[in-house]
């Protein structure tokens, strides 16, 4: 490329995405004290953290597609792990594609799109093929961990790719180049210092896996912690009273490991090292960042590359009795959304409500780009260049379930104080169960107010909401004639 080509990268700002699988706000930017997180905790300084940021579905791949079309999922159709969003959404322009468009090189490396189950990462998106990391982690060792019950029945199940699954957690001593993520920043500080001496502006989307279950990563991750001192709910919590049966789960994820009863609680042991490992496994994936943002100092990147940390979704702890997402609750769908951006306030926080799919049009807007017409997202830099700015007043997301009526979907509304649910079956379109919780005086979700006779306006108001939405697109058949790549995994 030429001159002028050169000249006009040097004003394009870039984009480094950096994905996080299953990362709740468990962090010590976001007030956690248990967390051990500095390099997460170092980006927050040379940005803006969103403390109110919600996911649009508590699950990776429907999460990830609203990340990158900037459509919510009932706008899509897709609310599952195994279907390519092109299926619902044939002509989306990704918010990759938007910046291919307009000059930029893309590349994906480890977890950006949901991988597995038979879905696939979409080709149109990047420049060149998807990196993914090779071989597998080390093996988990568990001595010394916490067993079932003697009389529990386990269940273990087949990982997507037909491996057996494992241990639930483990703690092999081994150095982070060994793990997936560690290979994937690696990779990715080799891609950044070849991307920084391109004549091309660049978006590069790094997803880590961690802290994804199983919970296996080094043991001196293990060691940062005192399992005594971190915070384990008790064993007799249980859904919000009054809550549909169904807005729960049997934590399914979790019981499809190796050491994980099929039914019933965990043991207090389990459930410690649950925690544990969680904090572990969040501590491990913040040295791999730190590993990618040593890269962008020691390349100068900072002043010309807008660096964004989204988690997918939150994560169950054994609040509500529950473990892992697939909910509507708040420990689900609250994730950390984290921005640095090239002039903008650093060291900043903000409690304004926004959604996953607001990234799509503030990206676009900080490299003053087009998005596409009809996104429903909105900007964010307004609260960029002030952080005591709102720019919406409520938030959406959705999660499909069996309900008595057969499958189904909740469509919830996030306000700063209340989310309500609107329950509807698929077949019959009735509302089938609602909810409606109060965070000023119930933080914790203890009790559904929605069948409450003084609830009854609210729960009006916000049902109205919902509905201007449209209806919720029904979950997409595969287009026969739109032909998949041969990448599935």
């Amino acid at each position: 490329m030429g001159l002028v080509t050169t000249a006009l990268a040097a004003e394009r700002l870039n984009v480094l995405l950096i994905c996080v699988d299953d990362l709740k706000p468990a962090l010590g930017c976001y007030g956690d004290p248990h967390a051990k997180t500095p390099q997460i905790d170092r980006l927050a300084t040379r940005g803006m953290v969103f403390r109110r940021s919600y996911v649009n579905q508590a699950v990776c791949a429907p999460s990830r597609n609203a990340l990158m079309t900037g459509l919510r999922p009932d706008q899509i159709g897709v609310y599952d792990l195994a279907t390519w969003f092109r299926h619902g959404a044939r002509d989306a322009v990704t918010v990759s594609q938007c910046f291919i468009k307009a000059g930029y090189h893309a590349e994906s490396l480890g977890k950006v799109y949901h991988r597995g189950h038979g879905n696939v990462i979409d080709p149109a998106s990047w420049s060149v093929p998807f990196w993914n990391p090779s071989g597998g982690n080390p093996a988990a060792v568990t001595t010394g961990g916490p067993k079932p019950p003697p009389d529990a029945i386990l269940k273990p199940r087949s990982q997507p790719n037909g491996r057996p699954r494992g241990p639930a957690w483990g703690w092999p001593d081994a150095p982070d180049a060994d793990f997936a993520d560690g290979k994937t920043a690696r990779h990715a500080v080799e891609r950044l210092t070849a991307l920084a001496q391109s004549d091309r502006p660049f978006f590069l989307g790094v997803g880590f896996f961690r802290p994804h279950l199983p919970f296996v990563v080094p043991k001196r991750y293990w060691d940062m912690f005192d399992p005594a001192k971190l915070p384990v709910p008790p064993p007799d919590v249980a859904l919000p009273r009054n809550a549909p049966s169904f807005a729960g789960h049997d934590s399914g994820e979790l019981r499809a490991y190796s050491d994980i009863q099929a039914t019933g609680p965990l043991t207090p042991e389990q459930a410690r090292t649950m925690v544990h490992g969680y904090y572990a496994s969040t501590a491990f994936v913040d040295a791999q960042i730190g590993v990618v943002l040593d890269a962008l100092d020691r390349l100068d990147l900072w002043k010309r590359t807008i660096v964004v940390l989204w988690g997918d979704h939150g994560w169950h702890l054994g609040d509500h009795g529950l473990w892992c997402k697939h909910t509507k609750f708040e420990q689900a769908t609250r994730n950390p959304l984290i921005i640095a951006a090239p002039g903008r306030r650093a060291g900043s926080t903000s409690d304004a409500l926004v959604e996953t799919v607001d990234l799509y049009p503030t990206l676009c807007a900080l490299a003053k780009l087009s998005p596409p017409a009809g996104l429903p997202g909105r900007s964010l830099v307004p609260i960029l260049d002030d952080p005591a700015r709102q720019i919406q007043d409520a938030v959406f997301h959705v999660y499909p379930r069996t309900t008595p009526q057969g499958p189904g979907l909740g469509r919830a509304v996030r306000t700063v104080r209340h989310r309500y649910v609107e329950w509807r079956a698929w077949k019959s379109g009735e509302v089938v169960g609602r909810e409606l919780y109060d965070y000023q005086d119930d933080p914790a979700e203890t009790e559904n107010l929605a069948e409450r006779p003084e609830s009854a306006g609210l729960v009006r108001e916000l049902a109205a909401r919902i509905a201007a939405l449209g209806p919720a697109k029904r979950p997409v058949q595969k287009d026969p004639t739109l032909v998949e790549p041969a990448n599935a995994q």
